[in-house]
């Protein structure tokens, strides 16, 4: 019974993520603050994306790569007038706080902070979140691009649910998480569990660090191609990623599968006796079995039939990932 009961939950809960407003708590999640002169140089030349584009009220998504491109973390950046917050995946932290400071050399003006115990961030996803954003006051960023964000109160209040579904992300002082949580829950909010986010960051296609993040890939093979300027020049990684994209030399996609009965990750996936693929993440949603895993690019895409295990899965389209060449990516 109480299995049944916390399904209904997470059912309720995705319900609401998709036709009227969840909220879920991300305080768990890594926030770290970079502050100084040379800031913004820095972050340009440490991530896939351009910062130097960015102004103040601005943000994007981009990627923290290795010297060969392989993924560390899928990042959110906002860049306020005197710092720029990074939103981190939960248990990355520490580690990109090291990683960052390894780049930071005797002359560079760039202090970085962690910021996680003494913050926390709420993200509201769904449809009918704008009238929540509203009654916070924040009104007019109502249809201004994922990443724009202004303060309220002393809260960052941005544009983008951190999934590929109208939403908005707060962060704000831990000490002023409870008053704010209750508000958001009075006006209409459905609570979304880790549990829940979990499944829906499955359905999405949000990769994440250790399942689809991993020394093994590339941005482009995860579908990241928002995130990366071809046109900035140099920076970490970016030798890799442009002879990838000049030569169209992505070899496995990331794709969504749904599956005909529970599968579990770093299975193989194959068509007949020939490996395709690896089975990155998997979940079971009120729609049935799904998962993530890359697959090759010479195996084929969406309806492509395959084994993952002794399961039978078919290739789905993800909505938070593309795996498009685009024509120009400033």
């Amino acid at each position: 019974m109480l299995t049944s009961a916390i399904d209904n939950k997470n059912a309720s809960a995705i319900q609401a993520a998709r036709e009227g407003v969840a909220v879920s708590d991300r305080t768990h999640w890594g926030r770290i603050r970079i502050s100084d002169d040379d800031r913004i140089r820095f972050l340009h030349n440490q991530s896939t994306n351009d910062f130097q584009s960015l102004k103040s009220g601005q943000g994007c998504d981009t990627v923290m790569v290795t010297s060969t491109a392989r993924t560390i973390d899928l990042v959110t950046a906002y860049v306020l007038d005197d710092a720029v917050i990074l939103l981190v995946s939960p248990n990355r932290c520490q580690l990109l706080m090291q990683w960052l400071d390894r780049y930071i050399f005797f002359a560079d003006k760039v202090k970085l902070t962690d910021i996680t115990e003494e913050t926390t961030t709420l993200s509201l996803i769904g449809p009918q979140s704008h009238g929540i954003i509203e009654k916070l006051g924040a009104g007019n960023l109502i249809g201004q691009p994922d990443g724009n964000h202004i303060l309220v109160d002393g809260v960052i209040v941005a544009v983008g649910s951190g999934l590929a579904i109208p939403g908005y992300t707060l962060i704000l002082p831990i000490a002023e998480k409870q008053l704010l949580w209750d508000k958001i829950l009075e006006w209409g909010a459905v609570e979304l569990s880790d549990r829940s986010w979990e499944m829906l960051r499955i359905l999405q296609g949000r990769p994440t660090p250790d399942r689809e993040l991993t020394d093994d890939y590339n941005p482009l093979e995860v579908g990241l191609w928002q995130t990366v300027s071809f046109n900035k020049g140099c920076y970490i990684g970016q030798e890799t990623i442009a002879r990838l994209n000049t030569y169209k030399g992505v070899k496995q996609y990331l794709w969504g599968i749904r599956l005909s009965a529970a599968a579990e990750p770093e299975t193989l996936i194959t068509i007949g006796e020939e490996k395709v693929g690896k089975l990155t993440s998997y979940t079971n949603t009120p729609d049935g079995h799904f998962g993530l895993g890359y697959i090759r690019s010479k195996a084929g895409g969406v309806g492509l039939k395959v084994q993952v295990g002794d399961t039978v899965g078919e290739i789905v389209s993800i909505p938070f990932v593309s795996h498009e060449y685009p024509l120009t990516n400033g």
